[in-house]
């Protein structure tokens, strides 16, 4: 009938919503927005800084009784707040030598086999793990069927990144790239989302094989920090770097242990893992979706079973026909062992 209005759907009116919202991804200034919220969190305003803390925690339900300091008007910056540390024993590790730790508070986004050296994003998107890796190939072939997890840290999350084990850090390279968002949304949307986003590249030595820590970039994310080198990015200069750290027992080594602080997001975004092949087995709660807490079980080695000890076999042999070391014969050379030619 003329004249009807036409009612649209909850179902209906979303998918418009969430694909405006996958739009704006490619249209906004990124880099320009991430500069601005940089500046501003960065920035002592006072009362308009304990406004826009209170409003922040309010609106994303943030739990301050963890925090080291509940106090939302001692926090000079927004910085400062968001990076607030947690109170002793808020986060306790678990404990066990095979046993590994999760790095991060937040959500699981996807975790399973690196298969033909791709991750799994979301929703039928795979991403290269050479492309992760900004194309080092050598250092690809190092998890080639090897495991991989994702974690999302959203806004309200303590955003202080741990090591899953004790680690050796070997090397770090920064990415330039670009800075969507990488929240449930745009990772189902925007193709290879975490291999094309800025990200800091931290390779370590570990009781487990190679393991790789990323911290992933994205929009409005301030700052990427690590404990070592402090604030990696910005400047944002748009060309690779790799730095190298010496190995265990050289001097200056940079050695973590389990449970550690490693590095820190000014504003949130992702860690990923990389695990080589037969290592690690991650625990079996974890799947697309399951709220982490930093500290709680991770993974656990995967231990090869011991080799069976065989038992000594002893020939009995009649006394009588035992040599006598002192019963050689004149003029009978006793034999030497055979030692092979090539010591």
């Amino acid at each position: 009938m003329a004249g009807t209005p036409v009612i649209h759907t909850i179902q209906e009116v979303f998918p418009v919503l969430d694909s405006i919202k996958i739009k704006l991804q490619y249209l906004l200034p990124k880099q320009g927005l991430t500069r601005l919220a940089g500046w501003g969190a960065d920035k002592r305003a006072a009362t308009l800084t304990h406004w826009v803390i209170k409003a922040f925690a309010r609106f994303y339900n943030v739990d301050m009784k963890e925090a080291q300091n509940p106090d939302l008007k001692s926090y000079a910056t927004f910085n400062e707040f968001f990076v607030r540390p947690l109170r002793d024993g808020a986060r306790p590790v678990v404990s066990g030598l095979d046993m590994l730790c999760l790095p991060a508070d937040g959500a699981v986004s996807q975790l399973g086999a690196i298969t033909d050296g791709k991750l799994f994003q979301a929703k039928g998107h795979f991403y290269s793990l050479e492309a992760l890796l900004a194309g080092n190939y050598l250092l690809a072939e190092q998890f080639k069927d090897g495991q991989f997890a994702t974690v999302y840290l959203a806004p309200r999350d303590y955003h202080r990144v741990h090591m899953p084990c004790d680690g050796v850090l070997r090397e770090m390279i920064y990415v330039p790239g670009d800075l969507f968002s990488v929240n449930p949304l745009t990772a189902a949307n925007v193709p290879n989302l975490f291999a094309r986003n800025e990200r800091v590249i931290c390779v370590f030595d570990t009781e487990f094989g190679p393991m790789v820590q990323i911290l992933v970039g994205a929009t409005i994310v301030g700052s990427i920090e690590t404990v070592w080198a402090g604030c990696v990015t910005p400047p944002r200069e748009g060309i690779i770097k790799r730095w190298t750290y010496p190995a265990a027992g050289e001097e200056g080594v940079i050695a973590l242990e389990k449970g550690q602080e490693m590095g820190r997001f000014k504003l949130g975004s992702t860690v990923i893992n990389l695990f080589a092949a037969g290592q690690i087995r991650f625990m079996p709660n974890l799947s697309n979706g399951t709220v982490t807490r930093m500290g709680e079980p991770f993974a656990e080695a995967v231990r090869a079973p011991a080799a069976a000890t065989a038992e000594p076999v002893v020939a009995e042999v009649p006394a009588t026909e035992l040599p006598s070391a002192t019963e050689t014969p004149a003029g009978v050379a006793t034999a030497e062992p055979q030692v092979p030619k090539d010591y």
